[in-house]
């Protein structure tokens, strides 16, 4: 386990020569099982350096299936700052050691994936299924709109993967990402978290694999 300057916990799996890195940014349950194996596999899988951190660092949050979870977590976003959680996500990428750069996030990582493209350090960037505008109920002080972070990329290429059904994705939102000239991948008849947990009801084995396979490709550049 990897310590960053913020003192938020982090894993990275390093790749002996890579020349390219890659960020997660998990959804938000956290940094658990499901995102350090993810990284283990995709530095396996691809060569590159990959990394992960914990959004919530310092806070005594109830774990998927316990009593109050959900609201207890999503309670708390409005409390998140866009400045501290990229700010790592900047801080993880120079720990890889590698100058050129990617980053992937899940649900509410989606989300600051799309925040992450206004911050100049990620070349490339893919949401899976993140909230394209900030909910109103997670709105707080130290959130900016993604679409801002948009408009304020510069250079990073950046690809979202999409289910038609997810509430979180609406299609006029979808529009606006398009309208940006963000790389949509679109999944009829998939629902919110369609690709990154095996053990959700929401699951699609087949368009999960098709979705990793050309955000890895676009990734690779």
């Amino acid at each position: 386990m990897e310590t960053l300057p913020s003192g938020t916990p982090a894993h990275l799996a390093r790749s002996e020569g890579a020349s390219r890195g890659l960020i997660v940014i998990p959804d938000v349950w956290g940094l658990r099982p499901l995102f350090t194996e993810m990284c283990d596999d995709l530095a396996a899988r691809t060569g590159w350096s990959v990394g992960t951190f914990e959004p919530f660092p310092g806070r005594d949050l109830p774990n998927e299936g316990e009593p109050d979870a959900g609201p207890a977590r999503f309670a708390v976003l409005p409390e998140l700052s866009d400045d501290r959680l990229l700010g790592d996500a900047v801080d993880l990428a120079d720990l890889t050691g590698c100058d050129d750069v990617g980053l992937i996030g899940f649900c509410m990582g989606g989300m600051y994936a799309l925040k992450a493209a206004a911050t100049g350090r990620f070349d490339r960037i893919a949401a899976f299924y993140g909230m394209i505008r900030v909910p109103e109920a997670w709105q707080g002080p130290g959130q900016g709109e993604p679409l801002a972070a948009l408009d304020a990329r510069g250079s990073t290429e950046v690809m979202a993967v999409v289910g038609s059904v997810d509430p979180y994705t609406p299609t006029d939102h979808v529009q606006e990402l398009r309208d940006r000239g963000v790389d949509v991948v679109h999944y009829e008849g998939a629902d919110h978290g369609f690709v990154h947990d095996p053990t959700r009801p929401s699951h699609r084995a087949d368009d999960a694999a098709d979705a990793w396979d050309r955000v890895l490709t676009f990734l690779a550049g």
